[in-house]
């Protein structure tokens, strides 16, 4: 690819002829870039098959199908899970195990459950269920996760926006929404590396949204705490203590927990669990029992022997980041020694989850985008880290590195690079 040199000033500040000379030295590379004939894919948040083959001994497992009990895991029952899964996920969320109930393979099917048996039937401080409510509403920290806004938008709920702050969803609109609005709800929140920013919800900000008062005295917090376990540096964060923040501001049944093995084990054969407050947790599982007689079992007891307790998770985490973290360090190179002091775009440098934000110049993150795919790069639609993928600044595109080799990662961000700067050369340049 033909080399460009970092600009000793900010784009912007070229003069008419200098910003003609290095279009045309871009345009050279950006044509390059092109001719390698590349098919490369950094559009979803999946792991890589590397990642993947650390969890195949889970496919000689269970070795009995019998749980500690001596309960025959092939058969009906146990709605809430086997204990021993249930104790794994307490321990790793930082709840008591009374409050987890443990599920199948999903955790946005439990999310989808919960919110469609909030407008069917309410909660239990619900006035009357949501769906006979003149209109729903929830708040969704931006950017963020895109399944969240699809699913509120399938079951028909309003969407308002909050920006996404370094330390969590910005308290003071949050506040500002839910004061004095009863239909504003809920709102999502993933707490610790937030997808796509890796953004971690402060202590403090989680206690100031607990506690906040709210024309909606059903007010509900989603917290999909997916990436509670996914680090990528020595330092492993904690999450907050969400239901316990929440029980001492007299809130106790305003966050529901999610959690899952997806991105620990195998993607689409994990097991997800919920954490709730005793009423909300008994609410759940009523709902729940006129729609199944109990989880898969054996593939939670497989978990149980595969990992044995959570410290066994945490371990296993640690194969995860060696092989994920060179990727994360790859996209920095990449966008550091490329794109730093050009004054076009700012990313984040996540310490664990599975993505990087990267904010482009305004009105460009469309075209950065169909450009790569034009090179054969494949990369997440721009604005679909917002709702009905509208991002009023087209500034936004998400990035996710984790299934491609790190070579291929490598060849990417090189070519995102240049095409980063070719829509911000020709924007500047109109």
């Amino acid at each position: 690819m033909v080399p460009v040199t970092t600009s000793a000033a900010p784009l912007s500040a070229l003069s008419a002829d200098d910003l003609a000379a290095r279009l045309t030295t871009v345009r050279a590379a950006y044509d390059e870039l092109k001719a390698q004939g590349l098919k490369l894919d950094l559009t979803r948040g999946k792991p890589g098959a590397d990642q993947l083959d650390l969890s195949n001994g889970l496919l000689t497992l269970p070795t009995t199908y019998l749980d500690r009990s001596g309960t025959d895991t092939r058969n009906y029952g146990g709605l809430e899970g086997l204990a021993e899964i249930r104790e794994i996920f307490a321990d790793l969320l930082g709840v008591d195990v009374a409050s987890v109930v443990a599920g199948g393979n999903s955790s946005l099917t439990m999310m989808h459950q919960v919110l469609t048996a909030l407008l069917l039937k309410g909660g239990p401080d619900s006035p009357r269920p949501w769906g006979q409510e003149p209109v729903v509403k929830f708040i969704c920290p931006v950017p963020g996760y895109d399944r969240h806004f699809t699913m509120l938008a399938e079951l028909g709920i309003e969407m308002l926006s909050v920006p996404m702050t370094p330390d969590g969803p910005d308290p003071v609109a949050v506040r500002a929404l839910v004061a004095n609005d009863p239909s504003v709800k809920g709102m999502w929140i993933v707490p610790t590396y937030a997808n796509p920013t890796g953004a971690v919800c402060s202590a403090e900000v989680a206690a100031e949204l607990m506690a906040m008062p709210t024309a909606a005295p059903d007010f509900r917090i989603l917290w999909d705490n997916a990436y509670a376990v996914h680090h990528l540096t020595d330092v492993e964060t904690k999450s907050a203590d969400a239901l316990g923040l929440a029980a001492a501001s007299g809130h106790p049944n305003r966050p529901i927990m999610f959690a899952s093995t997806s991105k620990i084990t195998f993607a689409g054969a994990g097991v997800a669990a919920l954490a709730a407050s005793p009423e909300n947790k008994a609410w759940y599982l009523q709902r729940l029992n006129f729609a199944a007689i109990g989880p898969d079992k054996i593939n939670q007891l497989r978990h149980v022997e595969f990992f044995g307790d959570a410290d066994g998770v945490r371990a296993h985490m640690r194969k995860h980041r060696a092989l994920i973290a060179p990727k994360f360090a790859a996209v920095e190179d990449a966008l550091s020694s490329r794109l730093t002091g050009l004054g076009i775009a700012t990313w984040t440098v996540p310490t664990g989850g599975y993505f990087v934000n990267l904010d482009v110049l305004d009105g460009t993150a469309s075209r950065v985008v169909a450009l790569a795919k034009e090179a054969g790069i494949a990369l997440t639609p721009a604005g679909s880290a917002y709702p009905h993928g509208n991002d009023p600044d087209d500034r936004n595109i998400r990035l996710a590195p984790t299934y491609p080799v790190l070579d291929e990662v490598v060849l990417a961000m090189a070519g995102v690079a240049v095409c980063v700067e070719l829509a911000a050369l020709e924007k500047l340049s109109a």
